[in-house]
């Protein structure tokens, strides 16, 4: 085998290559095809495939395009026409992409081939002209497409050896599988990349959303369970007594945390004085959020549907991934009962999708930092004041609003400049060296504190009875070293309560009427939501009833652990037999609700607005 391996194989090679360089050339020039697609959907994906991806992100990517050039050839038969199609495909896939990058910011998902229609319907407003990445890559696929036409020879259809095909179709179907159905990814801690999209490549991303962009049905899943629960929950009316108020506006404030959840954290002075005044017609206490340092869309998203991200693969937001349009929301309830309903955030439109889902949740209008009538920023950012300017004056008028904002002052990182932020706050000695940039997080806090103070004295001299819910998304990602301080020990030695408490961010609910008062109630966003209907008196959908019941066995869930109706912080494996079975129907209810909402099963959901009162 050997002898025949060196002696026979390789000179055979090498006369054929002397003898037939043309056909050479041509099965050089169609390799080289995956590479030039790369380059030029990267450059499309304004990303520098030299410096911008790691080399098993080029790896991954590669094999993708290759998988593409192959199946043209295999299907096609010759190597010209399988070269130009593929990359003319992969170029035409990179100008969607570019497209879609310009309008709105990050890279193409699955979920917007779904959405085709809603895009289609707004894609006459947009400029389409051509910029130096379309140019540049341009250029490159018209290069290329002349070396096709001038080293590969138009032959007839040449077939490859019937085994060849079929090892080939093997492979690429082997890979697939893996990539797609197996633990491959999560084994090798491959994820979407949701924020700054372009890092994985663009193909690479695109396929890896597709890996993730499915949430696995519970085993016991079926139609006729959903409607025996939907029996076991019916809908509930609002309370009657309740007051009804004219406008609902609820804040979620980046990153905005309170300290004290922590024993051992000092400061110069309390960084959120106002916020630990509020006593008088006011709910407040813990939410224990589903991330922490980021991640903010999936708090919103639990906000807004009561689905938990625990239900979902990790790593993967909601509004990227799963959301469609008549998607059950709190948005959509408030809009069947009279309220216009806005969703606001002082940033750029294009981030987490909101465009999207935000219209799939059914809000009425959105607004975004160029809604801000001279914003007065701080760093880079507008102040959570300006942010406060724009909700009272969206909620001057004489209809019933639902306002959903979530604000952008405190975003990360903490080693900007100081622009117009003082520096309130000092951290001991020890704190400053685990986290030199700390100091600024903690200064923007105040200013929150002093924002949240002008809020509830603007609601509290109007006359429209007002709910206001305020809560953090996530506290911030300060560094590891910073918390081994406060907790005194290595994260990993920390029990699920400690692990939670740097999850825990502050949460109330206040009106400009009476209400009860409550301290200390601890909950996640996932119920908060429905904590919010109960609180304004609209009715709850048969879903809300039944998160309102689990609620008391299990005040907060989260994909790291859960505190109980007794005050316990467990891990999953740790629940008794009666919270399993919570969590099992909980598990069921997300999934028909979030993916398999059926038409008998939508009242159990949803509240038509022909319903409104």
């Amino acid at each position: 085998m050997k002898a025949l391996l060196y002696k026979d194989t390789f000179p055979r090679l090498a006369a054929d290559l002397r003898e037939r360089p043309g056909r050479w050339l041509s099965r050089l020039v169609f390799l080289l095809g995956p590479w030039v697609s790369l380059w030029m959907v990267e450059i499309l994906n304004q990303n520098d495939v030299f410096r911008d991806l790691e080399d098993w992100q080029v790896l991954m990517n590669m094999l993708w395009y290759y998988s593409l050039f192959v199946s043209c050839r295999l299907v096609l038969g010759r190597n010209r026409r399988a070269a130009a199609l593929g990359a003319v495909l992969s170029f035409l896939a990179g100008l969607l992409n570019h497209y879609i990058l310009r309008f709105r910011g990050r890279i193409l998902f699955p979920a917007d081939i779904s959405g085709w229609r809603t895009a289609a319907n707004v894609a006459g407003g947009f400029d389409y002209s051509f910029d130096q990445y379309i140019t540049q890559a341009a250029v490159l696929l018209t290069a290329y497409l002349f070396l096709v036409w001038m080293c590969v020879p138009q032959k007839k259809r040449a077939r490859l050896p019937l085994w060849w095909s079929l090892l080939l179709w093997a492979a690429m179907g082997g890979y697939s599988y893996a990539f797609f159905c197996t633990g491959m990814l999560p084994a090798l801690d491959i994820y979407t990349q949701q924020w700054v999209t372009q890092r994985n490549g663009f193909l690479l991303n695109f396929t890896v959303a597709m890996r993730y962009s499915s949430v696995d049905k519970p085993e016991d899943y079926s139609d006729e369970t959903v409607l025996e629960l939907m029996e076991e929950y019916p809908g509930l009316e609002g309370d009657s007594s309740a007051t009804r108020p004219a406008n609902i506006v609820v804040i979620m404030n980046e990153s905005f945390a309170d300290f004290s959840i922590f024993d051992t954290f000092e400061a110069s002075e309390d960084p959120t004085p106002f916020l630990h005044s509020m006593e008088e017609n006011t709910i407040k206490g813990w939410m224990y959020s589903p991330v922490t340092g980021g991640g903010t869309a999936s708090v919103e998203f639990e906000y807004l549907t009561g689905f938990s991200t625990l239900f979902q693969p990790p790593h993967t937001v909601a509004y990227q991934l799963y959301v469609e349009e008549g998607m059950p929301s709190l948005a959509a309830l408030a809009g069947s009962q009279g309220y216009e309903t806005t969703a606001f955030h002082p940033y750029k439109s294009s981030g987490w999708n909101r465009v999207l889902a935000y219209q799939y949740l059914d809000f009425d209008h959105q607004l975004y930092e160029e809604n801000v009538k001279n914003g007065y920023y701080i760093r880079h950012y507008v102040s959570d004041s300006s942010d406060y300017q724009t909700i009272f004056r969206s909620t001057e008028g004489e209809d019933a609003t639902f306002f959903f904002n979530v604000t952008m002052q405190n975003h990360s990182g903490y080693a900007q400049g100081w622009n117009n932020l003082e520096r309130s706050i000092q951290l001991p000695d020890v704190l400053r060296k685990a986290d030199s940039t700390a100091e600024q997080y903690f200064a923007l806090a105040r200013e929150s504190d002093k924002a949240l103070e002008e809020l509830i004295s603007y609601y509290s001299s109007c006359e429209e009875p007002t709910l206001v819910v305020f809560f953090g998304d996530h506290q911030p990602p300060l560094k590891n070293a910073f918390y081994e301080v406060l907790y005194g020990k290595a994260l990993s030695e920390r029990t699920t309560e400690e692990i939670l408490e740097q999850y825990a961010v502050p949460f109330f609910i206040w009106a400009n009427y009476d209400i009860e008062e409550q301290e200390d109630v601890v909950i996640s966003p996932n119920y908060l939501g429905v904590l919010t209907a109960q609180v304004a008196g609209l009715p709850l959908t048969g879903y809300m009833n039944f998160l309102s019941q689990m609620y008391e066995e299990l005040p907060a869930i989260t994909p790291v652990g859960f505190v109980t109706g007794d005050g316990q912080f467990l891990e999953k494996k740790e629940l008794n037999e009666a919270q399993q079975e919570w969590l099992r129907r909980y598990e069921i209810l997300n999934y028909c609700g979030m993916v398999d909402l059926f038409d008998e099963a939508r009242p159990m959901f949803c509240v038509d607005r022909e319903e409104a009162p």
